[in-house]
């Protein structure tokens, strides 16, 4: 089992910068490829980035490509979303998500343990 416990939202001015953090509970987190995505009202849940187990390898949604960064911490047990030139459009609820994997790649699919949430508004 993984908790996942997300921090970091807030509002911000369009253009601004927000830093998302999700600290995982458990002593596997290294083998877990971690992911984050968002859901705006009244649409659909929809990933954003991923991250393999190792950090090596990730993927980004072409929306968020050379704005948001993913990077993690093993020994931390933490993964991060860097957002930088955040739009009004990025406003959603963002979600951390880890999935047992095990080859070292990133991957947008079938996560199996999610955070709570947090609450990211860009204002215009």
């Amino acid at each position: 089992q993984v908790q996942l416990v997300e921090s970091g939202g807030g509002l911000v001015q369009a253009g601004g910068s927000l830093r998302l953090s999700c600290a995982a509970s458990g002593r596997t987190f290294s083998s877990y490829a971690m992911g984050w995505f968002r859901q705006a009202p009244g649409k659909e849940r929809e990933f954003v980035a991923g991250i393999s187990w190792s950090g090596i390898y990730t993927s980004y949604a072409d929306s968020v490509k050379g704005r948001f960064t993913i990077s993690r911490d093993n020994a931390k047990n933490t993964v991060y979303l860097q957002m930088n030139s955040l739009k009004p459009e990025d406003t959603a609820v963002y979600y951390c998500a880890a999935r047992r994997l095990g080859i070292d790649v990133p991957t947008q699919f079938q996560y199996h343990y999610w955070g709570q949430g947090t609450q990211v508004t860009v204002s215009s």
